[in-house]
């Protein structure tokens, strides 16, 4: 069973500067909701009840999010919102939520390594904080059920375009059931040249204990950074290792446009929105098209 789960949210965001500067890419809103709820959310959503966060300087507010703020509840008691003082209560009774913080970026595996001591020995999911994932089922738990077929790491996996492969952890390996691969090779933002398949590594994992051991052996790879990829990579030649063709969408809040098109994608689906925005976008269309 899968307890726990950590979530690195310690980043920069330096593709989202100025807005990033003093606010966490994690806590801009996808509408009206942090990114890093959605996160948090889909964890709860899988049956997992113990969270740990990665955060690095500037993130406080992180923190401060999915805390109690009983000034602003009791100006909503007062105010007579009981709707919105609903939603603010809900959030900080999600989950267990601890935080530790990563002293000095120095990538993914290394984000990953501060949750050994919460972790112990037990397996746990990762899910990045900057990346929404949306399905049926929750991906972390279609992960868990795969987990509890084999007892090995799963990671989620996603078929991207061959020129989008240099941006991701790309998984090589064979189809051994639907959607289910073994996998036996992994490579970090590798060239189209160099990818072994159009399959990648889509920021939801489940994990054994043991990578805590292969990310101390790994040098700095991509970035100068100690990559989580390289050390999956070293794990995958001594046990089995797999990867799930999740059934789903990703929505990859890490670049300015696809956070856009996240955000009137999700406003679409409001019934208070919907409307009046669809009317909005025709406008723009029709008088881009006049423009020309």
């Amino acid at each position: 069973m899968i307890r726990k789960a950590v979530i690195p949210a310690a980043g920069f965001g330096t593709r989202f500067l100025p807005a990033s500067k003093s606010q966490p890419k994690e806590m801009l809103p996808i509408v009206d909701t942090p990114v890093i709820q959605y996160v948090v959310e889909e964890a709860v959503a899988s049956g997992i009840t113990d969270i740990l966060m990665i955060i690095g300087r500037g993130k406080r507010s992180i923190e401060e999010h999915f805390d109690r703020n009983f000034e602003l509840e009791e100006e909503l008691i007062e105010q007579g919102k009981e709707q919105e003082l609903t939603l603010i209560r809900h959030i900080s009774s999600l989950a267990n939520i601890h935080f530790v913080w990563q002293k000095e970026l120095n990538g993914l595996g290394d984000a990953i390594s501060y949750a050994k001591n919460h972790v112990g020995d037990e397996p746990f999911a990762v899910l990045l904080g900057d990346t929404i994932v949306r399905s049926k089922e929750p991906v972390t738990r279609q992960l868990i059920e795969i987990y509890e077929r084999y007892q090995e790491s799963v990671v989620a996996l996603e078929e991207v375009e061959l020129d989008k492969v240099s941006r991701y952890g790309i998984a090589g390996g064979e189809e051994i059931a639907e959607r289910i691969y073994l996998i036996s090779t992994l490579i970090e933002k590798p060239s189209p040249e160099e990818a072994p398949s159009r399959l990648a590594i889509a920021g939801r994992y489940v994990l054994t204990p043991e990578i805590f051991q292969y990310i101390s052996l790994i040098k700095p790879g991509k970035n100068n950074e100690i990559q989580l990829t390289d050390a999956l990579a070293l794990m995958a030649e001594s046990s089995a290792m797999y990867g799930y063709h999740f059934e789903g969408k990703r929505y990859d809040i890490g670049n300015k446009l696809d956070f856009i098109k996240t955000n009137i994608i999700f406003a679409l689906e409001r019934e208070d929105m919907k409307k009046e925005l669809m009317d909005f976008l025709k406008e723009i269309v029709s008088d881009r098209k006049n423009s020309r």
